[in-house]
């Protein structure tokens, strides 16, 4: 019983999460775009959090989320539609002004 669940976790729950997290990431991305907000910061962003990181991160098929190299490419590829969408947010007006701390 306990390997059938381990099964679950490792072959079904685990790569379900991930798929979730790949697809808020895009969410998000758009929401960005939308907002005024330049979406090719998103990828500076995971780029200093693996930089911070020190690279230790756990197996992919161990962890919920996708690896930081996954989110970025999946960030990536999601980019030429992101960016078509910031440029039609600022033909709309919206440039946000959101002053570093």
């Amino acid at each position: 019983m306990g390997a059938l669940g381990l099964g679950a976790q490792y072959g079904v729950l685990l790569p379900f999460s991930r798929r979730h997290e790949s697809e808020a990431d895009v969410i998000g991305l758009r929401l960005m775009a939308d907002a005024g907000f330049d979406p090719r910061a998103s990828v500076t962003l995971w780029e200093n959090m693996q930089a911070a990181g020190g690279g230790a991160q756990p197996p992919t098929w161990m962890s919920t989320h996708p690896s930081q190299g996954q989110r970025m490419a999946g960030l990536q590829a999601s980019m030429p539609e992101a960016v078509a969408r910031f440029d039609r947010a600022r033909q709309a007006g919206r440039t946000p002004n959101c002053p570093r701390p």
